[in-house]
């Protein structure tokens, strides 16, 4: 199997590189645009991985500081890629731009956290901050929080989970993890993708947007009007 391959391959390069292996693979992770990279299941099973004693290979914290920076990293090919883009985009989503400038302005920083917390594709919002020119360090920092608290969260999961997957179903916790990762990996993003695309967001997000610049309109009344 490809995929369980590819898994492997990055596992071992992590192994043996440490924490610097790493970073490399969450990079590699984030940067991969087209062709999925299992990236997310290997800091899961890193963080209950052991050595020949017993002993856990890796520290979950450094695992989420290192992984964290390569996937923050990783994630601004997104935001180059729409940053050269800008001229080739249509009427029609000159319109798009123009909402999700609107919602950046008021929002920004909390929405690019919750896509870097969150598996949320981060490219759906990284290429539209790159074609806006959104501030590189107002994107940098919250995406970096978000991804770190995620990497976090992976590797103290696979580091108390390893263990029963593998009592549960019979099989190396390993094994396990990595087919039951992959999958709900899948279904999360297949979830998002049709909430991302079937749902008219921009419609309801300038309604929004309309409503409340009135309402700030009516609390502070310009100069002339004043």
């Amino acid at each position: 199997m490809l995929i369980d391959d590819l898994f492997q391959s990055l596992r071992d390069f992590a192994i043996q590189y440490g924490y610097v292996g790493i970073l490399l693979v969450s990079l590699l992770g984030a940067t991969s645009i087209f062709v999925p990279i299992p990236s997310t299941v290997v800091i899961f099973i890193l963080g209950g991985v052991r050595n020949s004693a017993g002993t856990f290979l890796f520290e979950p914290l450094f695992i989420a500081v290192f992984a964290g920076i390569g996937a923050t990293v990783g994630e601004f090919s997104g935001y180059v890629i729409g940053y050269g883009g800008r001229r080739v985009i249509g009427e029609k989503y000159k319109h798009k731009m123009d909402i999700l400038m609107r919602l950046f302005k008021r929002f920004g920083p909390i929405v690019i956290f919750l896509f870097a917390l969150t598996p949320l594709p981060d490219d759906l919002i990284f290429i539209p901050l790159g074609v806006m020119r959104y501030s590189i360090m107002s994107a940098f920092i919250p995406a970096l929080i978000g991804k770190f608290l995620s990497n976090l969260i992976i590797a103290y999961a696979g580091r108390f989970s390893l263990q029963f997957l593998g009592n549960l179903f019979g099989v190396e916790g390993e094994t396990s993890s990595f087919l039951i990762g992959t999958a709900l990996a899948t279904i999360l993003l297949v979830i998002v993708l049709l909430i991302m695309f079937k749902v008219n967001w921009e419609k309801y997000a300038e309604k929004y947007l309309n409503e409340t610049e009135q309402k700030v309109d009516k609390t502070h009344p310009s100069e002339l009007e004043a």
